[in-house]
């Protein structure tokens, strides 16, 4: 089946958060003068998940996002006296804006992928941080349609967040559009939960969870233009 529409995730599916985050967190804790260790980023990983999966869930808002995770890992930390997480926050976004690590081949992907369908990017990321790595990366001139959830009020799996999409998008047929994305929890089940095929793009070949439905499981992007052009 060929695609109007490829709605692709930013991170973890263009963007490589990990490397990004790494980098962020590292020249944060440097900025505070506080001593970095690979735990550090574990522990932050741990809480961070935690803080983007009550923000899925409808827990939490994007602002409290932004510092409970810090308060959470300033917590863990062994020293008497620590940084106010709003302040480590802040600056760690900025430092993240500036860190627009790309997946290895996937503005090539994107790129090709704009000669076969129409493309629109859909993340829950927040928003100065997304539109300054598409801005510095350059992605952002090869889609039509970016739709923030931060801005929205609303977030993936959140049929409401696929409604602003698909307006945006001219209200086209769910059938013509594909998911694209790296997450179970917000893509593929916000694309389950809207009627739209989905396409989990899994390079660590994570379990797959049988109550969500996938139409497409891939490991490598390029099988993405495959996909459009119908030859899968």
């Amino acid at each position: 089946m060929r695609y109007d529409w490829l709605l692709f995730d930013a991170d973890g599916t263009l963007f490589d958060y990990d490397a990004a985050e790494q980098s962020a967190l590292q020249r944060t804790f440097e900025q505070f003068a506080l001593p970095y260790t690979p735990r550090v980023l574990a522990d932050y990983r741990v809480v961070n998940d935690l803080a983007w999966r009550a923000l899925e869930e409808g827990r939490a808002t994007p602002d409290q996002v932004k510092v409970d995770r810090f308060a959470s890992l300033m917590a863990t930390l062994p020293f008497p006296e620590t940084p106010d997480p709003a302040a480590v926050s802040a600056q760690y976004l900025l430092n993240l804006g500036d860190s627009p690590h790309m997946i290895a081949g996937a503005e090539d992907v994107v790129r090709e992928a704009r000669d076969l369908a129409r493309l629109a990017l859909i993340t829950n990321g927040l928003s100065a941080v997304q539109r300054s790595r598409l801005q510095k990366s350059g992605m952002d001139q090869y889609f039509e349609v970016l739709v923030i959830s931060e801005e929205e009020g609303v977030a993936k799996p959140d049929p409401g967040y696929f409604d602003i999409v698909f307006e945006r998008m001219g209200r086209p047929p769910r059938e013509s559009a594909l998911v694209i994305g790296d997450s179970l929890t917000s893509d593929m089940r916000g694309a389950n939960l809207y009627g739209v095929d989905a396409c989990w793009y899994n390079p660590k070949h994570k379990e797959r969870d049988p109550a969500v439905t996938l139409q497409y499981e891939i490991d490598d992007l390029r099988e993405v233009l495959a996909i459009a052009e119908g030859q899968r």
